[in-house]
C-alpha cells in the first residue's frame, strides 16, 4: 500500500538522525544545509529553520504548490527551484499551511548532509534494520513484487480500479509504500522512543522533540462537539498532536489517489494502530477511533454510522453548491472571439506552460508539464469556458472552468484556471499569453 503522508514521519526521523550526529541543528538556517533554496518572500527565505520546514508555518497555503509536482515531469530540484513564485497566503510561522513541498525541502537536507539519497537514507537507517524488507520508496520498485494492493476511487458513484500515482519527486513527504505488517516495526521504533529490539537508532531526546507541538491548528465548533474528548490539535514535526480520553495522541493520514492510510499511537498506553486501504475512505478514521474506545473501555459509538452521515452531508452540500455553478451561467453570451483567438501558448514562471489549440470544432487545454492533463473546453459565458478533462487524468476533478482575460486591443491576454477541489489549487497558475497557434507551427 501507499502510505503518502506517512512518510513524512519517517523524513522527521532522519533529520533527528542527522541531528544526533551533530550534522545539523533544528534551528539553524534551511538554507545553511540547502544553499539556493528561495521562497517568494525573502524574509521567510532567510529566517525559515529546518524545524519550520517540517511543522507546516512557512506562510505557504495547504497544499500549496502541490501542482509542481502531481503528474509532471519535473523533478525534485526542479519542484524547488519553481516554488520560489509561489506567494505565501499568510505571515511567516503566523499559522498552519499543510506543506507538502517544504517536506521535500527537508528531504533534500537529508540527502546535502548525508552523502546519500533520501531514498537511501530512510533505507539504510530504517527499513533495514527494522526488517522492511518489502518496503519501497517508489512505485517502480512495484513492478517486480507480488502481492500489491490496486488502488481504487469512485467517480460518478462506480468504484474503479486506477492506477499508481507516480511521487518521485515528492517522496520524502508521500514515496514510501509498505504494509501493516512492516509499518508495525516503525511503530514499535516511535513507541520505544526511537530504540528497537535494544537498538538505538535515534536517541528519546529526538522522539521528545518531534512529539513536541511547533504550531497550533484551530479546532472548528463542529469538530469539538463531533468528538468532545478532544480539547487540541498540534503539529511537531512530522505528526500531528491531539489527546483522546484524556490521553495524549501522535498520528499522521495520508492520502493519495486511491489509497488512504492512519497511524495512531497512544504512547501512554504503547499502543500504536495502523490501517491501510486501497480506496478513498474514512474507513482509517472509524477503525481508529473504534480500536482506542474498545482499549480504553470508554462507552462504544457508531463511528461507522457519524462519519457516514457527515459525508453524506458533505455530497448535499457539493449538490448545493452544483447547482449554484449552474445557476450563475449567463445565458445567451458569445464568446468575445472566434475560437482561434484564444489558441496559442501561454506561460507561468511557477508552473512554466499550458497550450489551448483548436480541434474539431472546439478548444483543447493541455498543461505541458503534467501530460495527462488535457481537458476539452466548452462555452459557459462571456469569455469563460468549462473544462471536461479527459481520462487520462486518475483523480476526480470537478469539470472546473478556464477564464481567458483580453488586452486593450482586444487579444487574449491571460488564461486563469478555476477548478474547485479539496487538493490542489489551480487559482495559484498565473498563465500569460506568449505566441499564437499560427506562431507554433
Amino acid at each position: 500500500f501507499a502510505i503518502a503522508s506517512n512518510s513524512k514521519a519517517f523524513t522527521a526521523a532522519a533529520l533527528a538522525i542527522l541531528v544526533d550526529e551533530g550534522r545539523i541543528k533544528w534551528d539553524d538556517p534551511a538554507t545553511k544545509y540547502l544553499p539556493g533554496f528561495q521562497l517568494y518572500d525573502p524574509y521567510a527565505t532567510r529566517e525559515l529553520t529546518v524545524r519550520d520546514l517540517i511543522s507546516h508555518r512557512s506562510g505557504l497555503a495547504t497544499f500549496g504548490g502541490d501542482l509542481l509536482w502531481y503528474e509532471t515531469t519535473y523533478d525534485r530540484n526542479e519542484v524547488l527551484r519553481r516554488i520560489r513564485y509561489l506567494k505565501p497566503t499568510s505571515s511567516f510561522r503566523s499559522r498552519y499551511g499543510y506543506q507538502n513541498i517544504m517536506f521535500l525541502a527537508a528531504g533534500q537536507i537529508v540527502a546535502n548532509m548525508s552523502g546519500k539519497s533520501w531514498d537511501e537514507f530512510v533505507r539504510e537507517h530504517f527499513f533495514v534494520p527494522l526488517g522492511m524488507n518489502r518496503t519501497v520508496t517508489s512505485i517502480r520498485d512495484l513492478k517486480n513484487m507480488d502481492d500489491v494492493a490496486t488502488p481504487h476511487n469512485e467517480v460518478d458513484g462506480r468504484v474503479r480500479a486506477i492506477h499508481y500515482s507516480n511521487v518521485d519527486a515528492v517522496g520524502p513527504a508521500a514515496g514510501i509504500n509498505t504494509s501493516v505488517a512492516e509499518l508495525a516495526q516503525w511503530i514499535r521504533l516511535q513507541l520505544g522512543r526511537g530504540t528497537y529490539n535494544g537498538k538505538q537508532i535515534f536517541s528519546s531526546a529526538r522522539s521528545h522533540d518531534m512529539w513536541s507541538p511547533n504550531t497550533i491548528i484551530p479546532l472548528s465548533e463542529a469538530s469539538e462537539k463531533f468528538n468532545p474528548t478532544r480539547h487540541f490539535n498540534l503539529y511537531g514535526m512530522g505528526w500531528f498532536l491531539s489527546d483522546y480520553q484524556g490521553r495524549k495522541v501522535a498520528s499522521h493520514s495520508g492520502g493519495l489517489d486511491g489509497m488512504v492510510s492512519q497511524v495512531a499511537l497512544m504512547p501512554e498506553e504503547n499502543l500504536g494502530v495502523v490501517v491501510l486501504t486501497n480506496s478513498e475512505t474514512a474507513l482509517g478514521t472509524i477503525l481508529v477511533n473504534k480500536v482506542f474506545d474498545t482499549f480504553l473501555g470508554v462507552p462504544a459509538r457508531d463511528w461507522s454510522a457519524e462519519i457516514m452521515a457527515r459525508v453524506k452531508q458533505g455530497e448535499a452540500a457539493d449538490k448545493v453548491e452544483e447547482q449554484k455553478i449552474e445557476a450563475s451561467r449567463v445565458p445567451n453570451t458569445k464568446p468575445s472571439l472566434a475560437l482561434a483567438g484564444y489558441t496559442g501558448t501561454f506561460t507561468g514562471e511557477m508552473y512554466g506552460d499550458a497550450r489551448v489549440t483548436e480541434e474539431n470544432g472546439h478548444l483543447v487545454l493541455r498543461l505541458v508539464a503534467a501530460p495527462n492533463f488535457v481537458g476539452d473546453l466548452e462555452h459557459w459565458h462571456y469569455d469563460t469556458f468549462r473544462i471536461k478533462w479527459r481520462d487520462s487524468i486518475v483523480y476526480p476533478f470537478p469539470k472546473g472552468f478556464v477564464t481567458f482575460t483580453l488586452s486593450p486591443e482586444g487579444k487574449v491576454d491571460q488564461l486563469k484556471l478555476d477548478v474547485p477541489n479539496p487538493d490542489f489549487d489551480f487559482k495559484e497558475l498565473e498563465f500569460h499569453h506568449i505566441e499564437s497557434s499560427s506562431a507554433q507551427k
